[in-house]
């Protein structure tokens, strides 16, 4: 007979968690704070929900010990979250190593992944936002919202993070960590624009482009990535910034020089680029700088380029500029903008299992772990990995046999 868990937050992570779980004979409840679960996970890669990646390199996660997301996602790796999805009903097409659902819709996964929790007795409590939470001398966790106390043998938080306008996304797990003494560090937006300021921004705006973005630290190159940029006049958006955000945002937060590069036509080399321009004086004697970059940059881009280097720069000067345009990097857009977070439970307080080091039966999954990945389902791929390893070792911990099984707080049905 299995024992309890009861689950703190109803999103990708807490959702795995309660299925697995209960399918390890576990008797689950997920308090949701919400009015409905996965709030979060519908709006994950535009509503199309970016499942996984087959490229799981330990590089596309950023966490203070670089090996704990590869412990745990070998655990439940990325063939394994598509068995299991494809086990389920979820049909998937693969976009170049990104993997989605064959609809393109994140309510397909959220529907069957509520449709498997129904199958396997999970009950889940919305509206339901957790007050406070503790443990009594035989081990029983309480959890007290604002119109029941639940009880269980192993609890798993997986409360989120700050980040996102989705309603209910906040810090609470400050609030679950600090009830039992968990080390947690502060949340910083990850995954979102960046603010600048520079010579051109005003008169670039407005403008998309292919580029590289290479992010200089005090001076040192800290990342760097490539694809379509979207240019206002005080922010720089896309994935290639999005991927080097959550270091600029930690630099900041440190207060250091934090420059972002803008290489504005990486398909060609420096040395192309002068020469391309050459070939225009030679073929066009008396052409202006304006029309040396008229079809090779944007309109607005090369505006700005000219507002930098001068209406008179030669191509050696023009070129450089193309290629290394840098821009001070002064903040980032709001938490709300962004997709996730760095912060959460330290990784040196969990266990492989995700459990508390300092408190047994208590395990933290999804964003409430100190660790994020890039964009390409990669946070994904660790909300199914970390929420598998928590239910499984929180139905493991609730059937210790110094668990009391004579409390089922769960058989309310007031609902």
């Amino acid at each position: 007979m299995g024992g309890q868990v009861l689950i703190i937050g109803g999103g990708a992570s807490g959702l795995m968690a309660a299925i697995t779980a209960a399918r390890n004979g576990a008797a689950v409840t997920v308090l949701e704070q919400n009015d409905r679960p996965g709030r979060k996970l519908l709006a994950t890669g535009n509503g199309r929900c970016n499942l996984t990646n087959f490229d799981m390199s330990s590089s596309h996660y950023h966490c203070p010990d670089p090996s704990f997301p590869g412990k745990i996602i070998d655990c439940f790796s990325e063939k394994k979250t598509l068995d299991f999805f494809h086990s389920i009903g979820l049909l998937t097409k693969d976009r170049n190593g990104w993997v989605y659902p064959v609809t393109d819709q994140s309510l397909s996964v959220l529907n069957l992944l509520l449709m498997t929790a129904r199958r396997l007795g999970v009950k889940i409590k919305t509206n339901e936002r957790v007050i406070s939470a503790g443990k009594d001398s035989a081990g029983i966790y309480a959890v007290k919202t604002g119109t029941w106390t639940y009880h269980a043998g192993s609890l798993v938080v997986a409360c989120g993070s700050p980040a996102s306008e989705v309603r209910g996304s906040s810090d609470d797990l400050t609030v679950f960590a600090g009830c039992f003494g968990i080390p947690v560090s502060g949340f910083l937006p990850s995954l979102l624009p960046l603010r600048v300021k520079g010579r051109g921004t005003k008169t670039w705006n407005g403008t998309r482009v292919h580029a590289k973005v290479t992010l200089l630290i005090d001076g040192s190159k800290a990342a760097s990535d490539t694809g379509e940029l979207q240019l206002t006049q005080d922010t720089v958006s896309g994935i290639p910034v999005f991927q080097i955000s959550g270091a600029a945002v930690a630099a900041l937060k440190k207060g250091r020089d934090v420059t972002a590069v803008l290489d504005l036509m990486p398909e060609m080399t420096e040395d192309d680029v002068r020469g391309e321009l050459e070939r225009r004086i030679k073929a066009f004697p008396g052409i202006t700088a304006s029309e040396m970059l008229t079809g090779l940059l944007p309109d607005r881009l090369a505006a700005a380029v000219l507002e930098v280097a001068g209406r008179n720069a030669s191509p050696a000067v023009l070129a450089s500029l193309i290629h290394h345009f840098a821009v001070n990097v002064t903040g980032s857009a709001s938490v709300k903008q962004a997709q996730t977070c760095s912060g959460g439970v330290r990784t040196d307080a969990l266990t492989e299992h995700l459990e508390s080091r300092r408190v047994s039966g208590l395990f933290f999954c999804g964003e409430t772990v100190d660790l994020y990945g890039d964009c390409g389902g990669y946070n994904l791929q660790w909300a199914w990995s970390s929420g598998y390893v928590a239910g499984l070792y929180a139905a493991q911990s609730a059937r210790r046999p110094d668990r009391s099984s004579g409390r089922d707080d769960f058989s309310d049905n007031r609902r």
